[in-house]
């Protein structure tokens, strides 16, 4: 229960200091838009993450036939 507390008091400070400064929470959206978020790379399924393992490996293939 006290990671609980952690994060519920970590939720209201956040809240009200997006109501102190709304203009925050917009920066906020605009950073993860443009930039995105990795962490929902790993949230998926098996044959997700076996995809993006393949396609990490095929990027990594490509750059040391190239630079080498």
């Amino acid at each position: 229960m006290n990671i609980r507390d952690k994060q519920d008091k970590q939720e209201k400070r956040k809240m009200e200091e997006y109501k102190k400064h709304p203009m925050i929470n917009f920066s906020d959206s605009i950073n993860h838009s443009t930039m995105g978020n990795l962490n929902e790379l790993t949230k998926g399924g098996c044959l997700t993450k076996i995809i993006i393992i393949v396609i990490i490996i095929g990027i990594l293939f490509f750059l040391s036939r190239y630079y080498s």
